[in-house]
Parts: structure tokens; sequence; C-alpha cells
């Protein structure tokens, strides 16, 4: 079986050791050594100034709204996974959507600007499969209506732009470490800021507010993470650079195989640093989408419909006109990629892909 991504596990005994160190010291959450070795680490390789580990790449975003008093609409886009809209829903924001570029999946910053009313307070922009979002047109946007930024940077581990991590863009930026990112703590996330007032406020939300044992800041939430979690990070952080490399070269094998379909996948911006983190692949119709989805489904492999459907559509929303969103989101597919996928398995799924399509095109 091929799944559309698949975990990668540093080798046990290495984990292990640091199971025996937590199990020494008995100290299993709240702020331990780990968890504090993990930030200071994670801080330097992505070259950031505020960073917090939290349990989850939801929560992230849910603190991130609540530690700079985001309310009334948010700008955001229609594109992403469903926790970039849930957890606006949630905080008791309102979504709007402004509809995608066709080129690289990120919201537009143009139509921004046309969604943008007296309520309007922040933008939540997603950097989608990693792919950075337009960061200076919508630096600009912000300031001038004096509006917040947050990144939903969940796959943009390790992306640079213009030399300098995407990250350090926005008044926050939040990423996932879910199991199946390239970077992960098992289940984990974190909040990045530049701002000191905004990361002093961070660093008590996430902890319910405490101020010592018996006083409390204010308002927090319990966003922290585990000794357990962090010991995973340690183990997988020395070895990113090796896993973007992999799939660096499997994203070459398929932009190979595939060359002679002309399929559109994500563009990147000039001067960027990627990490390979998606392959997606863009079809002429669902149709065939689906007839490809079909069939390799029925030898066990399985792509995801990363982003489907969109989050314009969703129930709990007022709908958007995002019809480029809308488009794409029913034609496009995330092929199998993680450290370890073969040559051999990428042709296979790249010769079913062209025969599919050889076949369900008129003669």
């Amino acid at each position: 079986m091929i799944n559309v991504t698949k975990a990668f596990l540093p080798p046990l005994a290495e984990y292990v050791k640091h199971l025996e160190g937590i199990w020494e010291r008995c100290h299993l959450t709240n702020h331990g050594p780990l968890v504090n070795e993990l930030e200071v680490k994670l801080q330097k390789y992505l070259g950031v100034k505020h960073f917090f580990f939290v349990n989850n790449g939801t929560i992230a975003l849910q603190i991130a709204i609540k530690a700079l008093n985001v309310t009334g609409e948010v700008i955001t886009t229609p594109f992403s996974y469903v926790a970039t809209t849930s957890s606006i829903v949630w905080e008791n924001a309102t979504p709007v959507f402004a509809d995608i570029d066709p080129i690289t999946f990120t919201i537009d910053p143009s139509r921004i600007e046309a969604a943008i009313t007296p309520a309007t307070t922040a933008i939540l922009a997603t950097h989608v499969f990693g792919i950075p979002c337009n960061v200076e047109a919508i630096e600009k946007i912000a300031q001038k209506h004096k509006l917040k930024v947050i990144y939903d940077a969940a796959h943009a581990f390790g992306v640079k732009y213009k030399g300098k991590s995407i990250l350090n863009y926005g008044n926050v930026s939040t990423l996932s470490f879910h199991a199946t990112k390239l970077f992960h703590t098992v289940e984990g996330g974190a909040i990045i800021t530049d701002d000191d007032d905004l990361a002093h406020r961070i660093g008590y939300m996430r902890n319910f507010g405490h101020k010592g044992q018996e006083e409390f800041w204010g308002l927090g939430v319990n966003g922290k993470n585990s000794e357990f979690h962090a010991a995973m990070g340690l183990c997988m952080l020395p070895r990113v650079n090796e896993i973007i490399e992999a799939r660096r070269q499997a994203h070459k094998i398929y932009s190979t195989c595939l060359d002679v379909l002309k399929l559109q996948t994500g563009k990147q911006l000039p001067d960027v640093e990627w990490n390979f983190s998606y392959y997606p692949i863009v079809f002429d119709s669902e149709r065939t989408l689906m007839a490809v989805r079909d069939a390799l489904n029925a030898l066990y492999i399985y792509p995801r419909r990363y982003f489907f459907p969109s989050l314009s559509t969703l129930n709990y929303v007022a709908p958007g006109n995002t019809p480029i969103a809308n488009d794409i989101s029913c034609r496009i597919l995330c092929l199998p990629l993680y450290f370890d996928l073969s040559e051999e398995d990428i042709t296979r799924i790249c010769d079913i892909i062209k025969n599919i399509i050889k076949y369900s095109k008129p003669a």
C-alpha cells in the first residue's frame, strides 16, 4: 500500500535514549528540559526570534488569533486545510474568502483588497503546499488598512524567501508538526513572532495564563506540549535536510516522468528556497481526476484531494465568490510523496496516470 504520505521515524534506539531520561526525571510535561531544548534548536534552525512549541497546528492558529485580539471579519483563503477556516470561526470571528491565484494556489492580494470592509481586522493567509504567499503585496495592504496578518505556514517548515525564513513575515506565523509533515513531533505545532509584546502574551496564553502557581496573567488555554513529543522532534531535527533532499529527488522523478502530460503544478515566486512538501497536479477536469484516483486506488495507491472541497462551501460559513478555488479544488490531486518512496513506485504511479489520460481522451 502506498499512501499520500508516510511518517519518517528515526532509529528507535535514539528515541528510547530520550525516554530513559524522561523516566529518570519523571518530568513529563509543563515545559520540561526536552521541550526547552527543542524550542531553542528550532528557533536557531529556522532563524526566528520568538518560537513557542505547542500541542498542534490548530491551537497555534487559535492562540495567534486570540493573542492579536482579532475580531470581526478576517480575510482568508478558500484553498487550505479546514483548520485555517475553523480556527477563525472557533474564535468567534467571521471568515471572508478572497479567491486564489490560479498559478501559485495562494490567496490573491488584489482580491484581498477588494474584500476589505470597515469590519475587517486581519488577514489569515496560507503558504499552500509550502509555496509562499505574495508576502510583500500582503504587507502593503495590511499597512495601508491597519490589518493584522497571520500566516498559516503548516506546510512551510524550512522555506525561505530572499534568504529569509518565510516565518518572519506577518505578525504571526504558525506551523504544524503533525506526523504527516516533513518535520514532525507526532502531534505538535508552533507559533512564531518577532514582536516582543506579542510573544509575552503568547507565552502566558499557551499555559492557561499561569503566572506562577497561584497567580494568573490573564486568559489562557492548554497549548503546551509534552516531553515525549519533544523527544521525537529532537530525533527528527538532525535529519531534516536529508528528508528535504529525498523529497527533492522524488519531485525530480515525478516531473521528468509526467513532463509529457504538461499538467499544472504549483509555481513558486522567484527567490524561494522550497521544502518539496507536496506534489500537486491539476487535471483538465474532475472526471479525469476521479478516473486517475480510482485506477490508483485499485492498485492500493492512495493520493489525496488536497484541498477539497473549497472552504467557501463549508456549511458553517457564508459562501464566498471564489470560482478559481472552487474549480481548482475539484481538479487537483496530491501524489504520494515521502522520504523512502522508491523511484520504481514513482515511475509506476506516473505510468498509471499517463495510461488513464491517454485512454480517456477522444481519438
